[in-house]
């Protein structure tokens, strides 16, 4: 079923939460810790309470309307109320980011303003993480949305904007909750909360859940566990540390979705799956990390941030389907090659971060200042696997690269070759980047209407990596990897200046007006084909809006348009440097330069006490605008694949707050994503003219690799009651059961998830 834009932004939707933003003035709340106070800073904030939390992801301290670009913050009560099992569905509610594709089922990548967000633009508490593995959003207190530039604060990070996931801290306050959620294809996950204090100084807490759970697609299955324990220490009443921890393991199947043959994605059932039956994949994360906050006096604040984390992800199973067109050997359509994959990819990141915030003036004129450094060391390990058995025989020869050949049409997976074909290490990867960068802000307000923000950061990077490569003697293993030499490549080294500007424009304290410059400095994650480091980008950002707070927060809104250049766009790579499709994330090109052009709007009304509305819009329109033209290049004016021009959300919530009908709560929320490019974008191709002359010509085409998407709607509802401290809640999601796809380049094509039910159940101490 379709749905066009219009429609989209009409639906009214029941989603059991609220969006709304606070007042421009900085409001004061009671910390966790007694007497305590800490200025709030917010923009459009998704919660239900009046009074809005910090927002750790401005670091600085600037006030909302002081801030020349935007923000979204989406509450742990929204995400409870939601009943959110998927950072996927947590992030419904924030304008303008989606999810690009979903990797097999191994992880989900988004997007903003066209720019993939995984690789550098995830944060934990404020530090970067691997975004390989799936979030567990049971521990989220808030995700925070910060939007366009955000290099003077976070460093080597894309333009598209930053998401920060902020975990539960320590109350002083005794309280908790356990919780059950039950629903469709016998999932299953309770989970608990408890805090309170220890002492008069010490609190703590400790949250944690375990999720069990089929799915629509037959065979897939996970199974998580995730536990988040913290304690707080209030070591006088201007200095307290926060010490924070938190383990996942989780088990699932990869998943590379349906078949496609060339742009024509196959009209298969929804929940058939064609990988192997002992496909397995299992991903373990942990970290740890304290921080230290003291306060000299009201203008003067300093913070001292470290943490650890490491990531371990392995995965065994048959990759994505490839299509065969010989119809002399299979007569018939719908015969597939079954591929195989292995992979094991490590990682462990250490970062540090000091800061200092303090206020002065000279003369009239007010300062706000912010400036610090920080430094991160990752370690990433990756390893390459080649299998041992015989599988298919292609133009007479044993393929060891593949498993078998199935027909999608009449494929019976009780049938099917179960055994599990042994693989060995060809070669392991380690890669070990250091960054260090440091900066200073300005926030100068020359008069109460008029302010200047300026900035300036200094980022270095150093990437180093090793390989150690299996030695072979007449096609024999003679030397397993880890016994090899190593050969490592020479150091990069890369650095860069990144400023930003603003001017902001405030004719009352309800209308602000801005402006805004930023250039930042991206060293890409991975490697070439040929396992060197890739090139960094250098992107300029312009930006300018309005935002407006009438009625004392009752109604909000957000405009805002920007033009985004990126020097040299990095993906994916199609094939490695063998010649073999690529499935290696890790591995990359670089597309040439690119420009990204859009407008987003955000609305937010509280007409009715307990009745919150929240609508966005989005466009986007990312293209390349510069390109060699030479054999492989993209093509100058091509949009770039997996970019939605248009996106939208609207939703609304109502709790009765008073009466017979006290404690109903109803509510949806309706998310819009644009026609969009999956596959590969269209590229030159030479061919040597025959005969051959002299100089050389060829004849250049274009290589038509993209596929198209169709826009699609999704409509959660859900109603719920709360009664003293129990509570239930029930969501009926995507309930027109819409068709729609995610699709990873050229492979891994999954379908969205049909109409499911769940249930929550919940009693609060």
């Amino acid at each position: 079923m379709k749905y066009n834009l219009l429609f989209a932004l009409g639906l009214l939707s029941f989603s059991s939460y609220s969006q709304s933003y606070s007042s421009t003035e900085t409001a004061a709340v009671t910390d966790t810790v007694k007497n305590k106070k800490s200025e709030i800073l917010n923009e459009v904030v998704v919660t239900k309470n009046k009074e809005p939390k910090p927002v750790t992801a401005v670091r600085s301290g600037l006030k909302p309307m002081d801030n020349p670009q935007s923000i979204q913050i989406i509450g742990s009560e929204v995400i409870e109320q939601q009943q959110a099992i998927r950072l996927s569905e947590v992030l419904k509610n924030a304008n303008g980011v989606y999810v690009g594709s979903a990797r097999g089922g191994a992880q989900e990548s988004f997007f903003s303003r066209g720019y993939d967000m995984s690789a550098n633009n995830m944060f934990k508490n404020g530090f970067r993480y691997n975004a390989g593995s799936i979030p567990d959003v049971s521990g989220l207190d808030k995700v925070e949305f910060l939007k366009g530039g955000a290099a003077l604060l976070f460093g080597n990070v894309a333009p598209g904007g930053i998401l920060n996931l902020v975990t539960k801290t320590p109350q002083f306050k005794s309280g908790g909750e356990i919780s059950m959620q039950i629903g469709s294809y016998a999932y299953y996950k309770p989970a608990f909360d408890f805090y309170g204090g220890l002492s008069k100084s010490v609190a703590f807490r400790i949250n944690g859940s375990y999720e069990n759970s089929e799915s629509f697609r037959d065979v897939v299955k996970n199974e998580r566990l995730y536990v988040n324990p913290s304690l707080l220490f209030v070591v006088n009443p201007k200095t307290q540390i926060t010490v924070q921890g938190d383990y996942l393991t989780a088990d699932w199947t990869p998943d590379f979705g349906t078949g496609i043959i060339g742009k024509q994605i196959l009209d298969l059932p929804r929940n058939a799956f064609y990988g192997s039956l002992w496909s397995n994949g299992n991903t373990k994360s942990s970290s740890a990390s304290v921080l230290l906050n003291h306060d000299f006096n009201k203008n003067w604040k300093l913070n001292f941030n470290s943490s650890f984390q490491t990531y371990n992800r392995t995965q065994k199973s048959t990759a994505q389907l490839s299509g065969l067109d010989d119809t002399k050997i299979y007569p018939t359509p719908g015969y597939w090659n079954r591929g195989l994959t292995q992979a094991k990819n490590l990682e462990q990141i250490l970062g540090d971060q000091l800061s200092l915030q303090g206020n002065f003036n000279t003369g009239s004129i007010k300062h706000q200042i912010f400036t610090g450094a920080d430094w991160e060391n990752s370690f990433a390990t990756a390893y390459t696997y080649a299998f041992n058995e015989k599988a298919v025989m292609v133009n007479g020869k044993y393929d060891p690269s593949l498993y078998d050949t199935i027909n999608l049409f009449d494929f019976d997976p009780s049938t099917q070759r179960n055994d599990i074909p042994n693989a060995r290490a060809t070669q392991i990867a380690k890669t070990e980047t250091n960054r260090f960068g440091v900066y200073f802000q300005d926030l100068i307000s020359i008069t109460e209407k008029f302010k200047v923000l300026a900035g300036i950061r200094w980022s270095w990077q150093e990437a180093e990596v090793t390989t150690y490569k299996e030695t072979l003697t007449s096609g024999k293993q003679t030397l397993a990897p880890e016994n090899a030499v190593p050969t490592v490549a020479p150091k990069r080294l890369d650095n860069a200046f990144s400023p930003k500007a603003g001017l902001v424009y405030q004719p009352t304290k309800e209308i602000s007006l801005f402006g805004s410059y930023s250039s930042s400095f991206t060293p890409n994650t991975g490697t070439t084909v040929d396992l060197k480091p890739i090139e960094p980008s250098i992107i300029d950002q312009y930006e300018a809006g309005i935002k407006t707070d009438f009625f004392k927060g009752l109604l909000s809104t957000n405009v805002t348009v920007y033009q985004i250049t990126n020097s040299n766009l990095a993906q994916t790579a199609q094939f490695k440097a063998d010649g073999t499709p690529n499935v290696d994330t890790s591995i990359k090109i670089l597309g040439g330069e690119t420009k990204s052009k859009g407008v987003e709007i955000d609305v937010t009304a509280t007409p009715l006490e307990g009745l919150s509305i929240n609508a966005g819009y989005s466009y986007n329109d990312m293209r390349y605008t510069k390109t060699s033209g030479t054999s492989g290049s993209f093509v100058e004016g091509d949009r770039v694949a997996r970019t939605p021009q248009n996106t939208a959300n609207l939703s609304f919530f109502y709790k009765v707050p008073e009466g017979f009908f006290k404690g109903v709560t109803v509510g949806a929320i309706g998310n819009y994503i644009g026609d969009r490019l999956g596959g590969w974008n269209d590229d030159y191709l030479w061919t040597p003219v025959t005969p051959a002359t002299t100089p050389p010509t060829y004849n250049v085409t274009i290589r038509d690799r993209d596929i198209p998407l169709d826009g699609y709607t999704t409509i959660d509802v859900s109603a719920g009651y709360e009664w003293r401290k129990f509570s239930i809640l029930c969501k009926l999601s995507n309930i027109t059961n819409e068709l729609n796809y995610t699709v990873h380049e050229n492979y891994s094509v999954n379908p969205i998830s049909p109409r499911q039910v769940l249930t929550s159940l919940r009693y609060k101490f």
